[in-house]
């Protein structure tokens, strides 16, 4: 559903947006045999601005890219019986190095309004208009691949939104299921209900998501519970494999999916990132000659940069040799952007301490939709406007990742445990010098060696409420902070270096995606 390509093209909506585009720059540079289908979003996810309070607001405008090629392709799908007109946009290899990618669009004037929205807005709120974009993902994907005489030997749903494609093989591939295990292969990227979708079973019919099949057929193929069908237990009982997108992500999956531990069809490929994209070159040209001196000080050049982003934005004139903290991130409530504030009073003796100053930023996008997420944004904006060393900004789009994460000299990464599947700004924070202090969930368990190339904030029992496991690890965030990273920072500089550059040293090769485009290409793909 989402591509994180290029700052230019906004079709993404955050970090799964941003894997799908390092993954497929990777398979570009190993010159794999792959093309990207997606859906060319009208108003792309959403662009996030400001009302005259400074509290977030949500714009949906048009987006128009002249570097999209027009195919001039015209075939139809059946949503809720009625054809509906699909078009094609070509993104050339050559525009930012990347396999080739279809934009797949309903915004045409063949179809009426109803039509035309399908395509309009990534992850629409509406689930008709929802369901109605999977189709158009699924099936149109799949014409569209016919209608240029190419046959793939193995299809990935990169998440579930795809999978009235499996209905759509299964009917050309004669009826029979074994046909569909022979080309697919299915990626699951989160355990939270929410990118684990169940619709009703009579809303799909109507709206054409099982094509045209019977009942008994519908029912042998899926996983449906109180008249509901659960997509990503469905997507991963028809497809020969599927991966979690890492190890603890995997082992929560078996438990949700109540599937043997043992099961060889789920196997775990970690996230990784694009490290060509993302590194700072300069930065480690410094760490190979073991200039630690050199990285410090390029690091707080880097941070000048980020500070007149906040400085645009805030009125607020942050210092270069102030500890700058960031978390930066999509806004959801278990990635936990508030938890500094689960205790107020420390929160202000510790932004307030002038032995050790520090300064925060914030940033990261709600759904649109998500007046919960949006309501923390604007709390976080008000608490703000009553302290100089504190920042939230909007408008966090790849290009703004950027500048955070060569900025940034603590990068935050606090969920609740075993929520996040594997996470991914962390990974690209390291390759700009920023020391991750998070959580020791997904990807940074198989990472973070505690106080060598990042610091780890202990867990507390899963098992207890959300209320109090945010009580307990505001608790334990505060100790590592201001008893051990922030110190470091201001008392130690070069065992700081020395620990930006053991980050750097680990993080590539293992969390670059040259190394996850050969997993899934061998892994995943090869055989099925």
């Amino acid at each position: 559903m989402e591509y994180g390509i290029d700052h230019a093209l906004k079709n993404y909506a955050g970090g799964l947006g941003f894997l799908a585009g390092s993954h497929c720059k990777s398979a570009y540079d190993l010159k794999q045999p792959m093309v990207g289908i997606g859906i060319l979003w009208k108003h792309g996810y959403y662009s996030q601005i400001r009302k005259s309070d400074q509290s977030m607001e949500v714009l949906f405008e048009e987006k128009r890219y002249a570097f999209l090629e027009e195919t001039n392709l015209r075939f139809t799908i059946n949503i809720s019986k009625h054809e509906v007109w699909v078009t094609a946009y070509y993104l050339p290899p050559n525009v930012f190095n990347t396999i080739p990618i279809f934009f797949l669009s309903t915004d045409l004037k063949e179809n009426d309004y109803l039509a035309q929205t399908i395509s309009q807005k990534l992850y629409d709120s509406n689930p008709e208009t929802s369901i109605a974009a999977s189709i158009l993902l699924g099936v149109g994907g799949a014409k569209l691949l016919e209608l240029i005489g190419w046959e793939p030997e193995c299809y990935h749903l990169n998440e579930s939104h795809a999978l009235p494609l499996a209905y759509y093989l299964f009917r050309r591939h004669h009826h029979q299921k074994s046909e569909i295990s022979k080309r697919l292969v299915f990626t699951n990227h989160t355990p939270e209900e929410a990118g684990n979708r169940f619709y009703e079973v009579s809303l799909l019919k109507k709206m054409g998501f099982f094509l045209d099949l019977e009942q008994a057929e519908i029912d042998e193929l899926s996983v449906i519970k109180d008249c509901r069908l659960d997509l990503s237990l469905t997507a991963f009982n028809l497809s020969a494999k599927s991966n979690a997108v890492s190890t603890l992500h995997r082992n929560t999956m078996v438990k949700k999916w109540t599937i043997d531990q043992k099961d060889t069809r789920l196997i775990s490929i970690t996230n990784a990132q694009h490290a060509n994209f993302w590194k700072d070159d300069l930065l480690f040209e410094y760490m190979e000659k073991n200039d630690l001196n050199g990285m410090l000080q390029l690091k707080k050049k880097r941070k000048q940069r980020l500070l007149e982003y906040v400085a645009d934005q805030s009125g607020k004139i942050f210092k270069e040799n102030v500890c700058t903290i960031v978390f930066a991130k999509r806004f959801a409530g278990y990635k936990r952007p508030d938890i500094f504030f689960h205790e107020m009073d420390h929160f202000v003796r510790f932004i307030s301490n002038k032995e050790m100053p520090v300064q925060l930023i914030w940033a990261g996008k709600p759904y649109p939709m998500d007046y919960n997420g949006i309501g923390m944004f604007d709390k976080i904006v008000n608490l703000c406007k009553a302290y100089p060393n504190c920042a939230i900004l909007v408008g966090y789009e790849m290009a703004m990742a950027r500048w955070l994460k060569s900025g940034a000299d603590i990068w935050l990464n606090v969920p609740r445990l075993y929520h996040e599947a594997c996470g991914t700004s962390g990974m690209t924070a390291a390759m700009n010098g920023a020391i991750n202090v998070a959580i020791p969930d997904g990807w940074y368990a198989e990472f973070a060696e505690d106080e060598k190339n990042g610091f780890i904030i202990p867990t507390c029992d899963t098992h207890l409420s959300d209320d109090v496991q945010d009580d307990l690890d505001a608790a334990s965030l505060y100790h590592v902070l201001e008893k051990k990273a922030v110190p470091m920072y201001y008392q130690l500089p070069m065992d700081w270096a020395a620990m930006m550059k053991k980050a750097m040293q680990d993080i590539i090769p293992a969390f670059d995606s040259a190394r996850l485009a050969k997993a899934y290409y061998e892994n995943l793909y090869s055989e099925p």
